[in-house]
């Protein structure tokens, strides 16, 4: 049985009385899979303090491209990595939509994870337009080709250390979630992509499925035999939605 690895996303939402709450209460259960909240970067120091004993671990929603330098407001990977962070978003549909990021930034952008030792969660997903018309496979497979050709590119850097979220974008916020056989046939088609990149990269590397993930249809997602875990959204801010999600996985 695969190990599952569910990764809660709090986007712009939270507060230091929720961190100290709310996350201690989180780790009062344990669940049989691995499991993470990526919390806004100005709280990332305290949930790091709070989650320090427990095996739940500390992620970020996002990280510069850029080492260091004069990029006002930005968080570089070498400062997530300092506060423990295990894991770092990149390539979010919000990002790629509202910020205007391209697939070279999102490739950059893992480089800069992997070479601080942070695992990049790399989101590729399809808007409702680009489904209807067939292009669901031609999107998500070149949203992660350029990436993981920019990362093969680099002789020091192991492939197999990245996770890679299904995100179909119209399903994300609105409590609209793809179906199980949609969610698997995208899955399945990222699975291939990836062993077509390195045979080793086809179990190694897990695969989660995001788009209004919740404790009503966890279970079924996590049945299905390429869905490796999820990402989480909204269910990730309820203490009770989110345990619930992490036994289903």
């Amino acid at each position: 049985m695969k190990n599952r690895l569910v990764v809660g996303n709090w986007k712009m939402n939270g507060s230091l009385e929720l961190i100290n709450t709310m996350l201690p209460e989180m780790t009062s259960q344990r669940a049989q899979c691995t499991a993470a909240v990526c919390v806004p970067s100005v709280y990332l120091a305290r949930a790091a303090q709070v989650l320090a004993d427990s095996e739940l671990l500390v992620g970020a929603q996002d990280v510069s491209l850029a080492q260091r330098g004069a990029y006002t407001g930005e968080v570089s990977a070498s400062m997530l990595s300092e506060l423990d962070c295990r894991f770092a978003i990149v390539g979010h549909s919000e990002r790629r939509t509202r910020h205007g990021e391209t697939d070279e930034v999102i490739a950059e952008k893992a480089l800069r994870c992997l070479e601080a030792g942070i695992r990049p969660i790399i989101c590729v997903g399809e808007s409702q337009q680009q489904r209807d018309i067939g292009r669901t496979a031609q999107v998500i497979g070149q949203q992660l080709d350029i990436v993981l050709d920019r990362l093969a590119a680099e002789a020091a850097i192991s492939l197999e250390r990245i996770v890679v979220a299904y995100e179909p974008v119209w399903a994300i916020g609105n409590g609209r979630a793809a179906s199980v056989e949609q969610a698997q046939d995208a899955h399945a088609y990222l699975r291939q992509r990836l062993g077509a990149k390195a045979a080793s990269l086809r179990d190694s590397v897990p695969i989660l499925y995001g788009g209004s993930v919740t404790k009503a249809n966890a279970a079924d997602l996590f049945a299905a035999p390429d869905i490796d875990g999820g990402l989480v959204g909204g269910a990730s801010l309820s203490v009770s939605e989110f345990l619930a999600i992490l036994h289903a996985a």
